[in-house]
Protein backbone atom coordinates (compact mmCIF):
# COMPACT_ATOMS: atom_id res chain seq x y z
CA UNK A 1 0.00 0.00 0.00
CA UNK A 2 1.22 3.16 -0.98
CA UNK A 3 1.99 6.22 2.03
CA UNK A 4 0.12 8.62 0.35
CA UNK A 5 -2.86 5.66 -0.22
CA UNK A 6 -6.56 7.32 -1.59
CA UNK A 7 -8.71 6.93 1.15
CA UNK A 8 -12.11 5.86 0.61
CA UNK A 9 -15.33 5.31 2.23
CA UNK A 10 -17.84 3.07 0.37
CA UNK A 11 -21.66 3.12 0.96
CA UNK A 12 -23.82 0.60 -0.81
CA UNK A 13 -26.20 -1.37 0.82
CA UNK A 14 -25.34 -4.68 -0.67
CA UNK A 15 -22.72 -6.51 1.08
CA UNK A 16 -21.67 -9.11 -2.16
CA UNK A 17 -21.38 -5.47 -4.23
CA UNK A 18 -19.52 -3.71 -1.74
CA UNK A 19 -16.86 -6.85 -0.99
CA UNK A 20 -16.48 -6.57 -5.20
CA UNK A 21 -15.98 -3.04 -5.22
CA UNK A 22 -13.76 -3.35 -2.45
CA UNK A 23 -11.50 -5.95 -3.95
CA UNK A 24 -10.80 -4.44 -6.93
CA UNK A 25 -10.28 -1.13 -5.37
CA UNK A 26 -7.93 -2.41 -3.24
CA UNK A 27 -5.99 -4.53 -5.67
CA UNK A 28 -5.09 -1.00 -7.40
CA UNK A 29 -2.38 -0.25 -4.66
CA UNK A 30 -3.19 3.42 -4.41
CA UNK A 31 -6.24 3.09 -2.50
CA UNK A 32 -7.43 1.63 1.00
CA UNK A 33 -11.01 1.11 1.43
CA UNK A 34 -11.48 2.92 5.12
CA UNK A 35 -14.51 2.38 5.92
CA UNK A 36 -17.90 0.55 4.94
CA UNK A 37 -21.10 1.78 5.56
CA UNK A 38 -24.83 -0.51 4.48
CA UNK A 39 -26.87 3.39 4.71
CA UNK A 40 -26.58 6.91 5.01
CA UNK A 41 -26.17 7.59 8.12
CA UNK A 42 -23.75 5.15 8.83
CA UNK A 43 -21.84 6.70 5.51
CA UNK A 44 -21.91 10.32 7.39
CA UNK A 45 -20.90 8.85 10.55
CA UNK A 46 -17.87 7.11 8.79
CA UNK A 47 -17.14 10.12 6.96
CA UNK A 48 -16.60 11.99 10.01
CA UNK A 49 -14.97 9.72 11.60
CA UNK A 50 -12.11 8.47 9.44
CA UNK A 51 -12.04 11.75 7.00
CA UNK A 52 -11.41 10.22 3.58
CA UNK A 53 -10.41 11.67 0.67
CA UNK A 54 -13.00 10.09 -1.54
CA UNK A 55 -16.81 8.87 -0.32
CA UNK A 56 -17.76 6.27 -2.95
CA UNK A 57 -21.85 6.21 -2.51
CA UNK A 58 -24.89 4.34 -4.13
CA UNK A 59 -27.48 6.39 -5.19
CA UNK A 60 -30.31 4.27 -3.12
CA UNK A 61 -29.36 2.95 0.53
CA UNK A 62 -31.75 2.86 3.88
CA UNK A 63 -31.26 5.64 5.95
CA UNK A 64 -30.67 8.32 3.07
CA UNK A 65 -28.83 7.83 -0.59
CA UNK A 66 -26.02 9.11 -2.24
CA UNK A 67 -27.21 11.75 -3.35
CA UNK A 68 -28.87 12.97 0.46
CA UNK A 69 -25.47 11.82 1.92
CA UNK A 70 -23.76 14.41 -0.29
CA UNK A 71 -25.80 17.06 0.61
CA UNK A 72 -25.29 16.87 3.84
CA UNK A 73 -20.96 16.31 3.01
CA UNK A 74 -21.00 19.72 1.44
CA UNK A 75 -23.42 21.31 4.03
CA UNK A 76 -20.91 20.73 5.80
CA UNK A 77 -18.34 22.64 4.06
CA UNK A 78 -15.88 19.59 3.49
CA UNK A 79 -13.94 19.33 0.72
CA UNK A 80 -13.81 15.50 -0.07
CA UNK A 81 -14.52 13.95 -3.52
CA UNK A 82 -17.82 12.20 -3.51
CA UNK A 83 -18.23 9.85 -6.57
CA UNK A 84 -21.90 8.16 -6.98
CA UNK A 85 -21.27 5.13 -8.64
CA UNK A 86 -25.30 3.54 -9.20
CA UNK A 87 -27.08 1.72 -11.52
CA UNK A 88 -29.38 4.35 -11.99
CA UNK A 89 -28.81 6.12 -15.53
CA UNK A 90 -31.97 8.23 -15.25
CA UNK A 91 -31.09 12.44 -15.91
CA UNK A 92 -33.27 13.49 -13.01
CA UNK A 93 -30.73 11.12 -10.55
CA UNK A 94 -27.63 12.52 -12.43
CA UNK A 95 -28.52 15.88 -12.33
CA UNK A 96 -29.42 15.72 -8.85
CA UNK A 97 -26.56 14.12 -7.64
CA UNK A 98 -24.42 16.84 -9.37
CA UNK A 99 -26.49 19.90 -7.88
CA UNK A 100 -26.03 17.95 -4.51
CA UNK A 101 -21.74 18.11 -5.19
CA UNK A 102 -21.07 15.21 -6.26
CA UNK A 103 -17.59 15.38 -8.23
CA UNK A 104 -18.92 12.04 -10.34
CA UNK A 105 -21.19 9.59 -11.53
CA UNK A 106 -20.42 6.27 -12.57
CA UNK A 107 -22.18 3.33 -13.03
CA UNK A 108 -22.10 -0.03 -11.53
CA UNK A 109 -21.08 -1.72 -14.98
CA UNK A 110 -18.06 0.20 -15.70
CA UNK A 111 -15.34 -1.90 -16.04
CA UNK A 112 -12.80 -1.82 -13.03
CA UNK A 113 -10.62 0.07 -14.28
CA UNK A 114 -12.78 3.07 -15.00
CA UNK A 115 -14.28 3.01 -11.42
CA UNK A 116 -10.55 2.89 -10.42
CA UNK A 117 -10.03 6.01 -12.08
CA UNK A 118 -12.57 7.80 -11.16
CA UNK A 119 -11.90 7.69 -7.86
CA UNK A 120 -8.31 8.74 -8.27
CA UNK A 121 -9.79 11.55 -10.48
CA UNK A 122 -12.63 12.86 -8.13
CA UNK A 123 -9.30 12.65 -5.54
CA UNK A 124 -7.69 15.27 -7.41
CA UNK A 125 -10.67 17.35 -7.84
CA UNK A 126 -11.33 16.58 -11.59
CA UNK A 127 -15.04 16.02 -12.72
CA UNK A 128 -16.33 12.41 -13.85
CA UNK A 129 -18.82 11.42 -16.04
CA UNK A 130 -19.96 7.88 -17.24
CA UNK A 131 -19.34 8.28 -21.15
CA UNK A 132 -22.96 5.53 -21.61
CA UNK A 133 -24.79 8.08 -19.69
CA UNK A 134 -27.91 9.64 -21.33
CA UNK A 135 -26.53 13.76 -20.60
CA UNK A 136 -23.63 14.72 -22.31
CA UNK A 137 -21.15 16.60 -20.33
CA UNK A 138 -21.59 20.18 -21.59
CA UNK A 139 -25.51 20.32 -20.28
CA UNK A 140 -24.44 19.31 -16.96
CA UNK A 141 -21.10 21.64 -16.88
CA UNK A 142 -23.10 24.69 -15.72
CA UNK A 143 -24.50 22.36 -12.70
CA UNK A 144 -20.94 21.61 -11.71
CA UNK A 145 -19.62 24.56 -11.67
CA UNK A 146 -22.28 26.44 -9.60
CA UNK A 147 -21.76 23.49 -7.05
CA UNK A 148 -18.59 24.39 -6.89
CA UNK A 149 -18.77 27.49 -6.01
CA UNK A 150 -20.38 28.62 -2.18
CA UNK A 151 -22.97 31.29 -1.69
CA UNK A 152 -20.17 33.74 -0.77
CA UNK A 153 -17.93 33.79 -3.98
CA UNK A 154 -21.13 33.38 -5.80
CA UNK A 155 -22.20 37.07 -4.43
CA UNK A 156 -18.46 37.92 -4.83
CA UNK A 157 -18.71 36.74 -8.37
CA UNK A 158 -22.03 38.57 -9.01
CA UNK A 159 -20.76 42.15 -7.80
CA UNK A 160 -17.67 41.70 -9.74
CA UNK A 161 -19.65 41.27 -12.48
CA UNK A 162 -21.45 44.62 -11.62
CA UNK A 163 -17.41 46.33 -11.98
CA UNK A 164 -17.10 46.60 -8.63
CA UNK A 165 -13.96 46.81 -6.99
CA UNK A 166 -12.51 44.43 -4.49
CA UNK A 167 -12.76 47.27 -1.46
CA UNK A 168 -16.58 48.04 -2.67
CA UNK A 169 -17.24 44.33 -2.76
CA UNK A 170 -15.82 43.93 0.65
CA UNK A 171 -18.13 47.16 1.46
CA UNK A 172 -21.52 45.71 0.06
CA UNK A 173 -20.59 42.11 2.21
CA UNK A 174 -19.12 43.27 5.18
CA UNK A 175 -15.51 41.92 4.74
CA UNK A 176 -11.91 43.02 4.29
CA UNK A 177 -10.47 43.53 0.79
CA UNK A 178 -8.14 40.58 1.79
CA UNK A 179 -10.97 38.43 2.24
CA UNK A 180 -12.49 39.26 -1.15
CA UNK A 181 -9.33 38.98 -2.57
CA UNK A 182 -9.20 35.28 -1.10
CA UNK A 183 -12.84 34.28 -2.69
CA UNK A 184 -11.71 35.71 -6.07
CA UNK A 185 -8.57 33.74 -6.12
CA UNK A 186 -10.62 30.46 -5.43
CA UNK A 187 -13.31 31.16 -7.69
CA UNK A 188 -10.64 31.54 -10.49
CA UNK A 189 -9.38 28.49 -9.49
CA UNK A 190 -12.87 26.23 -9.43
CA UNK A 191 -13.57 28.16 -13.24
CA UNK A 192 -10.21 27.79 -14.42
CA UNK A 193 -9.95 31.47 -15.29
CA UNK A 194 -6.80 33.51 -15.04
CA UNK A 195 -8.37 36.96 -14.48
CA UNK A 196 -11.42 38.33 -12.98
CA UNK A 197 -12.73 38.92 -16.60
CA UNK A 198 -12.35 35.65 -17.40
CA UNK A 199 -14.08 34.50 -14.37
CA UNK A 200 -17.15 36.80 -14.72
CA UNK A 201 -16.94 36.28 -18.70
CA UNK A 202 -17.05 32.31 -17.73
CA UNK A 203 -19.29 32.48 -15.09
CA UNK A 204 -22.04 35.04 -17.17
CA UNK A 205 -22.15 32.35 -20.13
CA UNK A 206 -22.81 29.58 -18.34
CA UNK A 207 -25.44 31.77 -16.46
CA UNK A 208 -24.31 31.22 -13.43
CA UNK A 209 -24.77 34.83 -12.93
CA UNK A 210 -26.16 37.98 -15.42
CA UNK A 211 -24.19 39.23 -17.97
CA UNK A 212 -21.45 41.55 -17.16
CA UNK A 213 -21.18 45.17 -17.09
CA UNK A 214 -17.93 46.40 -17.26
Amino acid sequence: MSRTAIRVVLADDHSVVRRGIREFLTEAGDIQVVGEADSGVQALELIDQRHPDVAVLDVQMPGGGGIEVARRVREKGLGLGILILTAYDDPPYIRAAIDAGANGYVLKSSEAEEIVDAVRAVCEGRDVLDARLPVSPSELTEAMLAAQLTERERDVLSLAARGLTNKAIGFQLSISDRTVQGHLANIYEKLGAASRTEAVTRAAALKLIDAPHF
